[in-house]
């Protein structure tokens, strides 16, 4: 495609000019004499990035037997020295720890030069603080019950508690929200956070002038579609590391895709998050489980087989299991275990038997390392739930499986032995190095695991759904905040440990989790609550002011400017262009895709050895249904900072590069999407400048302004005259993709139509949320 000057004035003109979110130099903020110091936030950060390696949880690296995650190493006397302890509350001229941070001897200095860590002066003088103010220590905070704080003054900006939070922090740090968005930018927003799809120019029409209550019903109009479910589900795919193959060396398929359709049935049926985790950890073990109960636990089975000849079983089948004990801990409970595989953790109170305690739990399956190589395999591995015809008639107990002929679909599930198998701490993680047996337990600084929960999957469930677990409420409330506001409360969604982030509002992320938990766990009913919100509502208008105070709007004095997803990219340029098949649920479908990528990355065997698309209206399938191969996942995804799915993901980057740009203006399914939208005006007979209105507000969202219109006009006609003087080129530019072409259509001005429509979907407005 030639581009010319006319569009590059075109494409900086609207595209507009995203302002840089680069932390600007600012003071650190100096804490007096009369602060009250904090050690969840002020001093264990500081102890854990600098001291904890050293002198902290892991026994085994613990150097001079000298302990400063704990009150009782801190406090206590020293070996060789009874009468000098490391921390003196209200003393720091006689902590050692002080002595040793101030020293100028490079042989006391702490920590050591060679360690290439340094304490600044800034971090010196809180220790010191903190130190004079009695060195009191704390739980660490994500490991204590939340509780609702009191709610802040109310104000006539406020709308619900959220803002109430927000507002006190705001005026903490000097920052003034933003006034709200007008109605087509509220309309867009709710729609891609809600359906993750345009709006149409109906629904922007209905409610162009919604008042309080038409805001109200959108939003309950949206949450009630099916295509919420499809939305929330991509979040839930790369939690659960879904994906359409085996992984490994041949990479074969496999039939899991019925777990991604009970996904989207029940986020659209609101099940309560409670039962959607114990189902899909234990539904199995359930009384009188059902095969839907059952489908639900392919979550624990999502994750790479082997299909390689030669493997040693067992060493496969512990790393299975290691795999679903990480995918639990992380993507549920948003902590580090992993990290205690192999030694105990470094920085978070998880001993390697804490670990193996954990992974106890699911490792009782019959699910075996290796069935059989490529040549033998089968699209699941054992145990397997098998899925009749009659499951998914109108009656049937899986009718929501969107499955189209009488063929029978295996998905892989969980199961337990009917004898229970021992499991051992295994040496440096190893599957052949076992030592002391351990029995089924969860970390006790987390939560203790009581004596009524039963030592298994369903226990765990039970234990993991407590309203007392200080993990699992927090931890789903700051997913959903970091979807629609492009980061968490706790930025390290997958990290509440230690080494995690604080949280920007800590006393917000308490007050929903325990609101989430008293209202039943009801998630639309919380995402309901963000988008009433005035917070929401704000407009993406960066200040100046705001932007020097919080240049990265942690705060939330505006609302964020987020790219799109992968997903929601796709999905935008096919449901405004009028290719979307909207069909729910189904197998994953191979879209356009550059030639040779499968074949080159392929062992030669098995069915998946070679790249085959799909055709017809299966190639216009939202982006949740593109197939996945391990090994070779979908580029033009990968390219926008999708997930790999080869194991679990609970935040996606959001990068800005050249290859963005080469996808939206050259990927077959934007040049497609573009001529059928051309063809389509073509075909209807509008005028050019009504034609390039309606085709900004389909793309856009909403109505284009009239400098916006004249420039798009001209472009429109310098690229009719240019197809006029030459033919030839309106069949090469139109000829694209595999949709049908109206012969009717070949026309100049369809050609220059298209090149109009390829601008509006490469501004940057059109695939930011704003």
């Amino acid at each position: 495609m030639r581009l010319y000057s006319s569009f590059t004035i075109l494409f900086s003109v609207l595209m507009g000019v995203l302002i840089s979110c680069q932390p600007a130099d600012t003071e650190e903020k100096q804490l007096r004499a009369s602060d009250q110091i904090s050690y969840n936030f002020h001093v264990r950060p500081i102890l854990s990035d600098k001291c904890f390696a050293c002198h902290g949880p892991d026994a085994n690296k613990r150097e001079a037997g000298l302990r400063l995650d704990t009150e009782e190493g801190a406090y206590a006397a020293l070996k060789d020295d009874p009468l000098q302890h490391v921390i003196v509350p209200g003393e720091p001229e006689t902590s050692l720890v002080f002595q040793k941070i101030t020293s100028e001897d490079p042989a006391e200095l702490m920590p050591p030069p060679a360690s290439n860590l340094k304490l600044e002066p800034s971090e010196i003088a809180i220790i010191k603080q903190w130190i004079e103010q009695g060195a009191k220590y704390e739980p660490h905070w994500a490991f204590v019950p939340p509780q609702k704080a009191d709610l802040p003054p109310a104000t006539d900006w406020t709308n619900n508690a959220i803002d109430q939070f927000t507002l006190a922090k705001m005026e903490e740090k000097g920052l003034s929200p933003n006034a709200a968005a007008d109605a087509q930018t509220l309309i867009k927003r709710l729609s891609l956070d809600i359906t993750g799809l345009p709006p149409s120019i109906d629904l922007m029409e209905r409610y162009a002038d919604m008042d309080e209550q038409g805001y109200e019903r959108l939003i309950d109009e949206l949450l009630a579609k099916d295509t919420y479910g499809e939305k929330l589900a991509v979040l839930w795919m790369d939690v659960s590391r879904y994906s359409d193959s085996y992984g490994y060396q041949d990479d074969e398929y496999r039939s899991q895709w019925p777990y991604r359709d009970w996904v989207i049935h029940v986020l659209n049926d609101n099940m309560p998050y409670d039962q959607f985790i114990t189902w899909q950890l234990a539904g199995d073990m359930l009384p009188n489980a059902t095969k839907e109960q059952i489908l639900a636990t392919a979550f624990n089975r999502n994750h790479k087989y082997t299909e390689e000849g030669g493997v040693i079983h067992e060493e496969y089948r512990v790393e299975y299991v290691l795999d679903k004990t990480n995918t639990f801990s992380k993507g549920i409970l948003g902590i580090t275990m992993e990290c205690a595989q192999c030694h105990d953790h470094k920085y978070d109170p998880f001993s390697q038997e804490n670990y193996f305690q954990l992974y106890a739990f699911f490792n009782n399956t019959p699910e075996k390392g290796f069935e059989g190589d490529v040549a033998r395999s089968v699209p699941a591995k054992t145990p397997i739930l098998w899925i009749e015809h009659e499951d998914i008639s109108a009656d049937g107990v899986l009718s929501y499986i969107n499955h189209q002929d009488t063929s029978t679909v295996m998905v892989s599930v969980m199961d337990e032995l009917d004898t229970l198998r021992k499991t051992y701490i295994l040496d440096r993680g190893v599957y052949d190095a076992p030592t002391k047996e351990v029995q089924p337990n969860t970390p006790p600084s987390v939560m203790a695991f009581g004596e009524d929960y039963s030592k298994d999957r369903l226990g765990l469930a039970e234990w993991t759904t407590s309203p007392e677990n200080p993990l699992t409420a927090r931890v789903f409330v700051n997913l959903l905040w970091q979807e629609i506001f492009g980061q968490g409360i706790v930025k390290s969604a997958g990290d509440f440990g230690m080494q995690g982030d604080l949280p920007t509002h800590p006393e917000l992320l308490d007050w929903l989790a325990v609101d989430f938990m008293e209202n039943d766990w009801d998630i639309k009913r919380l995402l309901k609550q963000i988008f009433l919100s005035a917070t929401y509502r704000q407009s993406a208008e960066v200040k100046e002011k705001e932007r020097s105070k919080d240049p990265v709007n942690l705060y939330l004095a505006r609302a964020p400017r987020l790219r799109l997803t992968a997903e929601s990219i796709q999905d935008l340029v096919l449901a405004s262009s009028g290719l979307l098949n909207t069909e729910i649920g189904g197998p994953s479908i191979k879209p356009y895709q550059p030639d040779g990528l499968w074949e080159a990355a392929t062992s030669g065997r098995g069915s998946l050895a070679k790249y085959e698309q799909d055709n017809g209206k299966d190639l216009y399938r939202r982006g949740l249904y593109h197939f996945i191969k391990l090994t070779v996942p979908p580029p033009k995804s990968i390219i926008f900072d999708a997930s790999n799915r080869d194991r679990c993901e609970v935040t996606r980057g959001r990068t800005n590069t050249p290859l963005q740009a080469l996808v939206m203006l050259n990927d077959p399914f934007v040049l497609e999407a573009s001529r059928v939208m051309a063809t389509t005006i073509e075909r209807q007979g509008m005028e050019a400048e009504e034609a390039i209105n309606w085709a900004f507000k389909k793309v856009v969202c909403r109505d284009a302004k009239p400098n916006e219109s004249a420039l798009l006009m001209a472009y429109f006609e310098e690229e009719k005259a240019r197809f006029e003087a030459q033919p030839e080129q309106i069949d090469i530019t139109l000829e694209v993709g595999e949709k049908p072409l109206n012969e009717t259509a070949l026309t100049a001005k369809a050609a220059a139509m298209m090149q109009v429509i390829v601008t509006l979907y490469n501004l940057e407005e059109t695939i930011t949320k704003i």
